[in-house]
């Protein structure tokens, strides 16, 4: 992919969540993780690379101590559909006995938050928790939900804050949606 096409397929999308109300999920769900995991001392998990924008917008707004890391477990590979999931990075021994919250930017079918989860626990983590920036309103049953959310977006393919199309556009401030795409 060029410049020029990277401008296209922005070009072919609009915004649905603005960079204000991207801002404004996260201090809700800030605070709702604080109310929840204050007296823990969780180790936070980052899934690389969508999460990353999230959980630097989301880490400065929790103010209790903490562990951080980060995992890398990928379904999509610069695609734009699913395919089978590739550990790149997975989750330490230091999970073992541990309240765990694992930050990722989108929770749609739930299948990549759940093999996260099965691994988690099978490393011996005492409590298992998620936070999404985003939660896709999908049609089919999940085999999760997501603890904490920050916004509900349409079954419609979703970039921005982390997430991308094709590998482009992970900068945005704000959350677009291609146009056209159920």
């Amino acid at each position: 992919m060029n410049r020029e096409e990277a401008l296209d397929i922005f070009r072919h999308s609009e915004e649905i969540v603005s960079s204000a109300d991207v801002a404004a999920s996260i201090q809700q769900m800030a605070v709702a993780i604080h109310d929840a995991m204050r007296d823990e001392f969780p180790l936070v998990l980052s899934v690389m690379g969508g999460a990353a924008v999230f959980t630097g917008m989301l880490l400065p707004h929790l103010n209790f101590p903490l562990e951080f890391d980060y995992i890398h477990l990928t379904r999509y590979r610069n695609t734009t559909r699913g395919h089978d999931m590739q550990w790149r990075v997975a989750p330490a021994e230091s999970v073992k006995d541990r309240v765990v919250l694992v930050l990722d930017d989108i929770l749609d079918e739930g299948e990549t938050m759940a093999a996260i989860r099965d691994r988690i626990i099978e490393k011996g983590a005492r409590r298992f928790a998620s936070a999404v920036l985003c939660e896709k309103l999908i049609a089919k049953p999940k085999p999760l939900r997501p603890d904490f959310c920050g916004v509900q977006v349409p079954d419609r393919y979703v970039f921005g804050c982390g997430m991308d199309v094709n590998g482009y556009w992970r900068n945005l401030s704000a959350i677009r949606a291609l146009k056209g795409n159920a």
